[in-house]
């Protein structure tokens, strides 16, 4: 274990509430590395001896964002899907059984492989942390292996068998339920935190749902919920009532889900890129910040309504089409990101935290929606190692 002055930082976040602003923002300041922890900020003219030094010449420094949402064990994609949405197919999320029949026929090491080369692009983007759902197997082999795979690169798994009904048991819905609740729960209770259900048309009801939620509860998981994304439903009111960490989605909200969130702390997740790629409306993310709302952002990646990988792109468009501040949308993307998934330790820069962070070729956070698509990470540590 040894220690590590960064100096010389132009603009450091620090999403500590203490230091007076939503970001906690320090100027010229420096920061240790402690082993694996942040171990002190502050001023630069105030730094304390290190093991070792590195001035990063008036470069900003952030948390590391945390991606609370992405599917990244398929095989294939659905480039031909995006492009006939781009001359006016809606989406439907019927695509969905198009992937799940490619990561059938997937080999483990394929899958592997697909999972290593996109989280590797998530970390040269400045993401320290990602969710991993399964859901694009639907048999009970199929999960497993996909949680398992999940496993390696992440300890937040998530648990979606209920994604879709797939075609197998297109007459035999409660069937399907069954065995997302029975044997299926029974292998993936091994290899997940989190449970999730895609509560919409086409998908599963509010009483399926609830049915399937409260089975993973029973069995130790943490509840997650894909909300109202398709159009009004019964999504977020279902993520309150039973103490979930979040409703992803959030798209079409009443006054009354609003409300909802608010009072039950169920943090909102908000996932830009895929409406974006779907060319459906944007989520009212004023809206939600203005009830009191906490607000998370994270890609979604996967191989069909959404595929990019990209945190700074999802700040770009929270702040262009949602309306949020660069603030609001960078710490969203950071201690958002951590409350949507229950983790203390991470999402800021104080003393104690997990020292995962990410240095830009910038002087200021700013920079991230004021310049969109630039390659702006310098660098990025996770638990205090550079990778």
């Amino acid at each position: 274990m040894s220690s590590l002055l960064l100096t010389g930082i132009g603009s450091l976040v620090t999403n500590d509430p203490a230091r007076g602003d939503l970001l906690g923002e320090l100027h010229d300041a420096a920061l240790v590395i402690d082993g694996s922890t942040i171990g002190w900020v502050g001023q630069r003219r105030d730094a304390p001896v290190a093991d070792a030094a590195l001035d990063l010449g008036g470069r900003a420094v952030i948390p590391g964002f945390v991606d609370s949402h992405s599917h990244l064990v398929f095989a294939g994609d659905r480039a031909e899907e995006f492009a006939a949405r781009m001359t006016g197919t809606p989406y439907s999320a019927g695509g969905i059984r198009t992937t799940v029949a490619a990561t059938r026929a997937a080999t483990d090491e394929q899958l592997t492989a697909n999972v290593s080369r996109l989280v590797t692009e998530m970390r040269r983007q400045g993401t320290t942390t990602v969710e991993i759902k399964s859901g694009y197997g639907l048999t009970v082999g199929d999960e497993a292996r996909a949680l398992e795979i999940a496993s390696h690169f992440t300890d937040e798994t998530t648990y979606l068998g209920a994604h879709v009904v797939p075609t197998e048991y297109a007459d035999d819905p409660a069937g399907y339920v069954s065995l997302v609740t029975g044997p299926m729960l029974d292998v993936a209770a091994g290899h997940a935190k989190w449970i999730d259900v895609f509560v919409e048309r086409g998908a599963f009801d509010e009483d399926q749902a609830r049915m399937i939620l409260e089975a993973g509860l029973a069995r130790g998981l943490q509840a997650r919920v894909h909300a109202n994304q398709l159009g009004e439903g019964p999504g977020v009111q279902l993520a309150c009532s039973i103490g979930a960490a979040a409703a992803d989605h959030c798209t079409y909200l009443t006054d009354a889900d609003i409300d909802a969130l608010a009072s039950s702390g169920v943090v909102a997740g908000l996932l830009p890129a895929i409406e974006f790629s779907t060319r459906s409306p944007y989520p009212d993310a004023r809206r939600l910040l203005d009830a009191g709302v906490t607000v998370a952002l994270a890609t979604d990646c996967n191989p069909g309504s959404g595929y990019s990988s990209s945190m700074p792109f999802c700040i770009a468009l929270a702040v262009r089409e949602m309306h949020m501040t660069p603030a609001e949308a960078l710490w969203s993307a950071t201690a958002g990101g951590a409350a949507s998934l229950r983790r203390p330790d991470i999402g800021h820069l104080t003393p104690g935290a997990q020292a995962d962070l990410t240095i830009l070729n910038a002087p200021t956070h700013l920079h991230l929606s004021y310049r969109p698509a630039v390659p702006l990470i310098s660098q990025t540590f996770i638990s205090g190692r550079p990778v």
